[in-house]
């Protein structure tokens, strides 16, 4: 007698479990242990290994949170706009402050008519 072996479809198979599961735990992990460990590095005074190791951490990081940072990059330009506009309008009250400075500076004399007493 002969035992032929018959296989099982493809759908009734088991699938073995991965031994990683990679559904972005690891990633978070891995980004916040870098952080931690960069932050103790630069207070302990280790300041290149620290800077090194938040940078990576902050890459992590970034890789975890995709969305967030697309929905950062979109949003930058509306931003230096507004920032933008904020400089322009300092810009033209130092201007203004300079100018009535000046002014100021030509009405009244170099020299005060009455001496000024130093505190004591």
């Amino acid at each position: 007698m002969v035992v032929a072996p018959v296989s099982k479809p493809a759908s009734d198979r088991v699938k073995a479990p991965c031994a990683c599961r990679c559904d972005g735990q690891f990633i978070r992990i891995a980004a916040a242990g870098t952080l931690a460990t960069g932050g103790v590095l630069l207070l302990t005074g280790q300041r290149r290994a620290g800077l090194i190791a938040a940078a990576s951490g902050t890459a992590l990081a970034m890789l975890d949170q995709k969305e967030a940072l697309c929905a950062w990059w979109n949003a930058l330009p509306a931003c230096l706009d507004e920032v933008q506009g904020v400089l322009s309008r300092v810009q033209k009250a130092v201007d203004t402050l300079a100018d009535q400075r000046d002014k100021l500076g030509k009405m009244l004399p170099a020299k005060p008519l009455v001496p000024v007493s130093q505190p004591r």
